[in-house]
């Protein structure tokens, strides 16, 4: 088994920066016949950073040909960021929708959507402001994915209008400060 990886390296290239710090990371399972989407969003709104040096990477665990991750092209050079929402409910997750854009349409916008057949082993790489969803798991097969979120030399803590997607309670960081370094340690510093 190999337990070396090059994903420090990989993410300071595409952030072109010289820190790589983790924010967090999570397993995503979609069981066989989930026929309900993954809706449209960014990422970036839910968290309590700010800053373009950032890169997520989603890895399938099992082959994906039908429920892939859909990204829309060039979508994380939007003026504004797009409204985050309780996927349950559909509504906003900060009282300040005013800051945000209404979430599209990209299918029946005409954008350009980007998706992939996978592999284990591959992995697509996406700014946290990069419109991104999948579409349900119509097939027989459970479909899951490893997703690592990471942080550049320009991501700093901000303060949102609400909780935050995850919360991590009780950090105790201020407006402009560089995530705690015991809390979000440095995978790259060069």
């Amino acid at each position: 088994m190999n337990r070396t990886s090059e994903v420090s390296s990989v993410a300071a290239d595409l952030m072109q920066s010289k820190i790589v710090q983790l924010f967090h990371d999570h397993v995503l399972v979609t069981e066989p016949g989930t026929s309900k989407p993954t809706p449209w969003h960014t990422d970036g709104p839910y968290y309590f950073v700010e800053g373009t040096q950032t890169v997520s990477f989603w890895s399938p665990l099992d082959p994906v040909t039908q429920a892939s991750l859909r990204c829309v092209a060039g979508s994380h050079k939007w003026p504004k960021p797009v409204l985050p929402t309780r996927w349950l409910a559909n509504t906003s997750f900060y009282p300040n929708k005013e800051a945000y854009m209404p979430v599209p349409d990209p299918d029946a916008d005409g954008m350009k959507i980007i998706e992939y057949t996978m592999e284990p082993g591959d992995a697509v790489a996406v700014n946290f402001h990069i419109l991104h969803g999948a579409r349900g798991n119509e097939t027989t097969q459970r479909r899951r994915a490893f997703s690592q979120r990471l942080l550049g030399d320009d991501t700093r803590y901000t303060q949102r209008t609400g909780p935050t997607s995850p919360p991590f309670p009780g950090h105790e960081m201020k407006e402009g400060q560089k995530l705690r370094e015991d809390w979000f340690p440095f995978i790259l510093n060069q």
